[in-house]
Parts: structure tokens; sequence; C-alpha cells
């Protein structure tokens, strides 16, 4: 947890939901905060803004307008709208949110393995049609135990490293994978190289996705990779849309090659009503909602807080992306 700071520069916040600055008046000692929700407000602010909180109201043309800007807070973990090359020219500084909201995304990622494991989305349905489907009733497949069963997450980053243990508490066999070769930090997680994915994809049942977007990692799960997965797993992304090939999973969803699918996230978002994505059966979907968490703008704040001491003392800024 940050420590209480002396008045400084006024911090300037640019989003739409999160309220950092009733965050930030908590904390004895933060500096003020002028906040904003509008990227019409974002523009009028830059040019006075040294240190600037903000994630989906960037756009890149700022840059120029901010001729003292020295810190860019992103309220996510992705900061794939960010021009990282022009910000380093610029030596203006950005730091992700990444672990802010970590927990609950890991356990977002379990909720929707759960609903597939035990078919909850069917019982909404069955509630909503006031019908009753006890055992035996219906000819469908047996609900499952995840105790026993092989899981593979792809991104053993801290969002897969909090689901592996979860996961592992279950009873459950872990498969883990990252781009970098370093040994996986979970003890009881077997390790898969980046080569190996379409083996490892061949031996789970389900399939988790906690990795970032990258050029390595987007359209990661094509035409191929479902190919590899056995007709009884599923797929459940709560990383980043394009991650999955959109047309892929649903040929693989319409074909029965695989099981279910469950997305916190999409190629387009807000999903477009005409998406058939909408109309699959064996599809759960939750609207981009895996991250939210009722500490996020207190996770947040804690990473900015650290980073202003950081940019006063001169040591390094923690989620430093440039």
């Amino acid at each position: 947890m940050s420590q209480t700071h002396s008045p400084r520069q006024t911090v300037y916040v640019a989003h739409e939901y999160y309220d950092i600055a009733a965050e930030l008046e908590k904390r004895p000692g933060s500096p003020p905060c002028v906040q904003v929700g509008t990227f019409a407000e974002l523009e009028r602010i830059m040019p006075q803004a040294e240190i600037l909180v903000a994630s989906m109201l960037w756009r890149n043309s700022l840059i120029d307008l901010a001729p003292r800007l020295k810190l860019i807070q992103s309220v996510s973990s992705g900061v794939e709208q960010f021009d990282l090359e022009h910000l380093g020219e610029r030596n203006i500084h950005l730091c992700n949110a990444r672990g802010a909201n970590a927990t609950a995304v890991a356990e977002h990622a379990l909720a929707l393995l759960l609903s597939l494991s035990r078919r909850l989305y069917e019982a909404r349905d069955n509630q909503h049609r006031a019908h009753w489907s006890g055992t035996g009733m219906d000819r469908r497949p047996r609900l499952l135990e995840l105790t026993g069963r092989t899981v593979l997450i792809v991104g053993m980053g801290t969002i897969g490293d909090r689901l592996a243990r979860l996961c592992l508490a279950l009873g459950m066999h872990v498969s883990g994978m990252r781009h970098s070769p370093r040994p996986l930090d979970v003890p009881g997680v077997t390790q898969v190289s980046s080569g190996d994915l379409h083996v490892a994809l061949g031996q789970a049942d389900y399939v988790v996705l906690t990795c970032p977007l990258t050029p390595q990692t987007e359209g990661l799960m094509d035409q191929k990779a479902f190919a590899a997965m056995k007709p009884d797993a599923c797929l459940i992304n709560v990383a980043r849309g394009r991650v999955v090939d959109e047309a892929a999973l649903i040929a693989a969803l319409r074909n029965r090659s695989i099981a279910a699918a469950a997305l916190d996230t999409y190629v387009d978002e807000p999903l477009p009503p005409e998406s058939p994505l909408w109309q699959l059966p064996d599809l759960v979907m939750t609207s981009h909602v895996a991250g939210e968490t009722q500490f996020y703008e207190r996770n947040v704040v804690d990473i900015l807080l650290d980073n202003i001491r950081a940019l006063e003392t001169g040591t390094p800024l923690r989620n430093q992306v440039v």
C-alpha cells in the first residue's frame, strides 16, 4: 500500500466510469485531482497535464497537445491504444495497471469455467421458460466435476498465476504457457512451450486465455487451434477479443468440434446485435466485465501514487511500459 504524499502538481484523470478523483480524496496528502469524462474535456486539459490517468478515452493525437506531460498512468493493463514509439520520443513515461484486477479476472474465469462444467447457462434459460429439468429428464450429457480435469492456461502472468492456484485447489491438473521461456511461478503447474501449444490443446478439457494481446497472440485461437482441441473441450477467453478468430470459433461451435465456450471479450465492442455469437446455444457471454471489482480504483491509485513518488525520487516506475 502506498504511503501518504505531500501536495504536488495536479493529477489529471480522463475516464467515463472509474472515479479516481474520489479515491485520491480518501488519501491524506495526495495531490489534487481534476477528472473529466469526455474526449472534448480531455483535449482541453492536455496542455496543463504533467501526470495523466487515462485509458479508453486516449487518442494518440493528444501527445502533440501536451508539452508538459511526463507520465501517463493507464487505468487498464492493455496499452495497445498508445503509440509507444511516439511516447518514447517525447520522453513520456507510460505505466499500465497490470495486477489491479488480477483477482477479479481470475475469479471471473473460474466462474465461467464452473458455468460450463455445470451448465448453469442452461439452468438460467430453463428458469426463464419455467421448465424443470431434473436428473434424467432431458437427453443431455451428464454434468461434470472439475476435479481431475485438465485445464490449459495460456498466459501465465499475474492473472494466470492466480487462476492456476484456484484450479489446483479444486483438484484440477493445470498446464500453463507463457511467451517467455522463464520457468513458471506456480508450483504444480506443467509448463508448455509456445511451440507445443497444439499438442497441449489436444490434452486439455478446458482452455483459458489470460494472455495479453501481442503480435504473437493475435489470432492465436484459429481454425487449426480449434481443430487440435478435443470435441468435448471448452474455451474460455478473458484476455482480448482478437486473441480468438471469432469466425473459427463460430464454426467450431456450430460443427460441434468443441463442446462449448465462454467469452468476456470480443473483436468489436460493444458486440453488434447482428453478431452470430448472440445466437449460439453453447456459448456463455459476459460483456467485458471480468475485471470489474469494487476495489479497482483503490488498486489503480496505489500504482499511481507509487509512480508519482518514483518520478520524484528517480527510482524505477511500477508497471512501466515506456
